[in-house]
């Protein structure tokens, strides 16, 4: 029988309108056209994420079910943590257990989608005209886009205001030479109570100095570059980062370093929740830390401190892609697009202070976010914040940034010897095919 003479087939008619109606049925969560891919799970999806603390879940999950209640569907939440979260996605996408939406860290998304394991969202006309424009570049791999900006963060200094006024000094610190002067006065303070055999438990320090620790270093070190005026890779991609300017942000870590305790972020956050910090770069999570543990702490915070003419820190924030083997991608990118509207991520940041100020430009300066206690200075922060570079083998460039910083600061190489060596690791990185 001719192709065309079986579609007007009646028997054929009654048996395409039964499985269309059985189909249609079973695809509640996927009924319209987006797209051009194929639904095989028609109402249930999983979704990797970092809230893993028991709050963000909490906020999380009590979000999700009103996507799964407004669509007859059902999200399957997965935690993960930022130790070990890069490592089990790796395993599952190599092994083809991917889930179907996963978060990842802003530097994350470029070796995720350089790697082909990510859906092009650009093929379904999504945009990123809501999003404030500088989450924009690390949403995109060669002009796609591929992942959707969540929530955005920076980092900023923590001061404690009862150590200053102890050493005399009356505001806190606005340029780099400033932090490092009042970091020592405090640091002496630490020493010579010390001497007189005060409890070592209370033992002061001027400076925190995050020592080695995996994607958190960086953080920290790029902010004196960028303020000194310097790079990791310059506008062509090539590596700068032994530049004068580089030296002269490393040096100045190094001597805030001496005027303070190394040690990794999570202890550095309990030291100065304690109160044994004079000085400390850390993220809005510390906030709800110090109110839970020490509420009677006397702190402040401020932009950091400028090397140069500017104040620069970390634009960092967290983005939700579809995976390319996604088994339901509709329902999937109609999940990315929720969760990661402004409305939702208000309603995170308003059931845990840590979630983010969201992304969504409409939200990011609701009367809200403005409310929240010293919010107004992270987003100060933010206008002069910068993204992290956009590149596909970033975390490799990320771990010899990491490297060179730790040689400088235990005095394995000096300041120019250990960017030095970074520059050439990193020009290698970048020259591959």
């Amino acid at each position: 029988m001719h192709l065309t003479s079986l579609f007007r087939h009646p028997r054929f008619l009654a048996a395409f309108c039964a499985i269309a109606s059985l189909l249609l049925l079973s695809s509640q969560c996927a009924r319209n056209g987006e797209g051009e891919d194929v639904i095989t799970t028609p109402d249930e999806i999983t979704f990797w994420h970092f809230r893993s603390e028991p709050k963000q879940r909490e906020a999380l999950k009590s979000i999700v079910a009103r996507f799964e209640a407004e669509n007859k569907c059902k999200v399957n939440l997965v935690d993960l943590t930022w130790g070990e979260g890069k490592a089990k996605l790796f395993a599952a996408f190599n092994s083809g257990v991917e889930p179907d939406v996963v978060e990842l860290g802003s530097d994350w998304v470029a070796q995720f989608s350089s790697g082909g394991v990510l859906k092009n969202l650009s093929k379904n006309k999504i945009t990123l005209e809501k999003f404030a424009e500088f989450t924009h570049p690390a949403a995109k791999y060669k002009d796609s886009i591929y992942a959707l900006p969540w929530n955005v963060d920076t980092r900023v200094m923590f001061y404690n205001k009862a150590l200053l006024r102890k050493v005399g000094i009356a505001k806190p610190p606005a340029t780099g030479s400033e932090l490092l002067r009042a970091s020592e006065a405090i640091q002496a303070l630490g020493d010579a109570e010390q001497a007189a055999n005060t409890s070592s438990a209370s033992r002061i320090y001027g400076f925190g100095a995050n020592g080695s620790d995996e994607h958190r270093l960086h953080k920290k070190i790029l902010p004196f570059f960028w303020s000194a005026g310097g790079d990791v890779l310059n506008d062509s991609g090539r590596a700068v980062i032994n530049s004068k300017e580089n030296v002269q942000g490393l040096m100045l870590y190094l001597a805030l370093a001496r005027a303070g305790f190394i040690e990794t972020q999570r202890q550095l956050d309990n030291m100065f929740v304690r109160g044994n910090l004079g000085f400390w770069i850390s993220g809005a999570w510390l906030l709800d830390k110090i109110a839970k543990e020490n509420p009677g702490l006397e702190f402040g915070v401020i932009p950091i401190p400028a090397v140069g003419k500017q104040s620069v820190s970390i634009a960092g924030g967290n983005y939700v892609a579809v995976t390319y083997k996604a088994k339901n991608p509709i329902l999937a990118k109609r999940f990315a697009l929720f969760i990661t509207d402004g409305k939702q991520a208000l309603d995170l940041l308003k059931q845990f202070q840590d979630a983010g100020i969201p992304a969504d430009k409409r939200f990011m300066n609701d009367e809200f976010v403005r409310s929240m206690p010293y919010r107004d200075v992270f987003l100060q922060q933010l206008a002069t914040a910068r993204a992290l570079p956009i590149h596909p083998h970033w975390l490799d460039i990320e771990r010899v940034i990491e490297d060179a910083v730790v040689e400088a600061l235990y005095g394995i190489r000096s300041p120019e010897q250990a960017l030095d060596k970074a520059q050439w690791l990193i020009t290698d990185i970048v020259t591959r095919p």
